[in-house]
Order: C-alpha cells, then structure tokens, then sequence
C-alpha cells in the first residue's frame, strides 16, 4: 500500500475501531482548541465538489482555513467536466499543479476508490453517489458520542430512504464497528435490507423500529436519486415515517435526534422537533468542521 493510499479515506468499510476512536479523539482535540501549527505549512488542498453541497463542502473549507490549509473550491459548473474533461484527467491536473490532498464529491459511486488508487496525493471521499460519505458518519458518530460517552450498549435507528442513502451505509458501518447496535427502518421499496456491509436489521414500522432506542437518525427522501413514479407522496410520508413531535415525545426521555441534513422540513421531520430540546442537528453541522479538520490532518500526515 502506497503511503498516500493509507493516508486516503475514501470509506468506513475496512476501517478498524481503533482507526475510527483516533479520527474522534483528534477531532475533539480540534474541538476543545487543539494546536494546529504543523499541519498547514503552505499546503494546499483542492476541494473537487462535481455534486452540489453546501454543509460538507462549507465545513471543508473552513477545516481548511482552521489548520492553515490553502483551499481551491472547484465544481463541475466552473470546471473543464463541463465541457467533457474525465474526472481523473481533472484529478491529474490538480495533483501535478502542486495540491496536497484532494477533497471529491461525486456522483459516481466507487469515484474516490479510483482516484486514490491513482494517483500519487491522498483522496477523502465527502461523498460518492449512493456508496459512502466517510466524514458524515464521523461525524454522526462524534456528535453521539457528545450525547453518549460511550458506544456499547447503545441502540439507535437510521429511518428513511436507506436505499439510496450513502449516509445510512457510512454510519451504520461505523457505529457498529464503534459497538452500537443499528436498525434500519423505511417503506418496504426504500429498506428492502441492509446495505452491504451493515448488520442491522430493516423495519418497516417505525414505532417498533425506535422503540428503547438512544437515538434517531432521519434521513432526506433523495427525489433526484429516484423515478418521479417511486417517490412516495409527502404527507402520507410523514404520517408513516415522519418524525413528528408526538413521535418524538414517545421516545425514551434521554433519546437524541440527528439528520444528516438538508431537512424537508414538515416531511421527515416536523420544526418543532428539528428547533427542539433533542435535537443535535446543528451540533452535527458544528462537529463536521473538527472531524473534517482530523481527516485533513490525517491525510497530510507527515
């Protein structure tokens, strides 16, 4: 393995516990106001967003800027992809241009496994197609370790569109390797089973699914991903699988509520309960800077 392959994180599958608790230490190193002197020195990192993004890409940046990274923000838009470049000869040119790490967000699923194994600077993955998003479920697993201290022993549900989800797959992997226990819960044509790699269990009543638990993670109907004759009508959404405030108020008393955000608001989950006192979804928006800041110190390890 290439020292630049090691330094890539382009998925939780194959990352080990111990792996996983370093990346959630050195982010809340960063947090609590950890040095960042020797990770910056000039370096330079290329934010490569071919899908469109406003929490990841914006945390990114700032992740950058906090370690005293250079950022270049580039999107397929304002980009040669446009006219027909491939990803990787883009790849190539900011690699040989002098970039030190490389940031994707793409919609082709495997798209940073490609690039790593390519070229010569690592790859974080802020998301590939439906596959993973890495840095989202480090830093859901953050945010709940916050609201936890500790992952064994916990149980919690991921309800929604698990099926095009690449945050469902990300998360679930990483809090049961962090020694959670997950469920899955969603309409039969979006939790038909786990994705591969993840243990739990799908459920297709969401009262049975969040039962006892210590956490909800709901998750966005994913329109674009979707034929217009698949996807389910909002309100009868909702009153199946949305997260309302009677919901929320039958869940155990200590229970935390996250979404990975953008939120349709009043479809899977209802303001009051997004505005309210279980809510950690903008603690979650917060955290992304510090786990962005471990992956990029990651990356860039001496």
């Amino acid at each position: 393995m290439s020292d630049s392959l090691a330094r890539s994180i382009t998925g939780i599958r194959g990352t080990t516990r111990a792996q996983l608790e370093q990346l959630l230490t050195d982010a809340k190193r960063y947090a609590e106001g950890g040095d960042v002197r020797s990770v910056g020195d000039g370096r330079v990192a290329t934010l490569l967003f071919a899908e469109d993004s406003t929490r990841t890409r914006c945390s990114f940046e700032m992740a950058c800027h906090k370690l005293g990274i250079r950022p270049i923000v580039l999107g397929k838009s304002g980009s040669s992809m446009s006219k027909g470049e491939t990803l990787l000869d883009t790849a190539r040119l900011l690699e040989v241009i002098g970039s030190d790490v490389l940031v994707l967000r793409h919609s082709e699923n495997g798209a940073a496994d490609m690039l790593a194994n390519t070229l010569r600077i690592p790859v974080l993955n802020a998301g590939d197609g439906t596959n993973e998003h890495p840095t989202q479920a480090l830093l859901d697993a953050y945010t709940l370790q916050q609201a936890w201290g500790a992952f064994d022993g916990r149980t919690l549900a991921i309800v929604g569109d698990v099926l095009h989800s690449r945050v469902a797959r990300s998360t679930a992997m990483a809090l049961e390797t962090l020694g959670a226990t997950v469920r899955l819960c969603g309409p039969p044509s979006l939790c038909s089973a786990a994705p591969e790699g993840v243990k739990a269990r799908c459920y297709h009543d969401i009262e049975e699914a969040t039962e006892g638990v210590d956490a909800v993670i709901m998750l966005r109907i994913q329109r674009e991903r979707m034929a217009s004759s698949v996807s389910p009508d909002p309100d009868q959404y909702r009153t199946a699988y949305g997260m309302t405030a009677a919901r929320a108020q039958r869940l155990p008393e200590h229970a935390v509520i996250l979404h990975p955000a953008p939120m349709n608001r009043g479809v899977e989950i209802d303001s009051a309960v997004a505005d309210g006192p279980r809510s950690r979804i903008f603690d979650q928006m917060k955290n992304g800077v510090w786990v962005r800041m471990s992956c990029l110190a990651h990356a860039l390890a001496r």
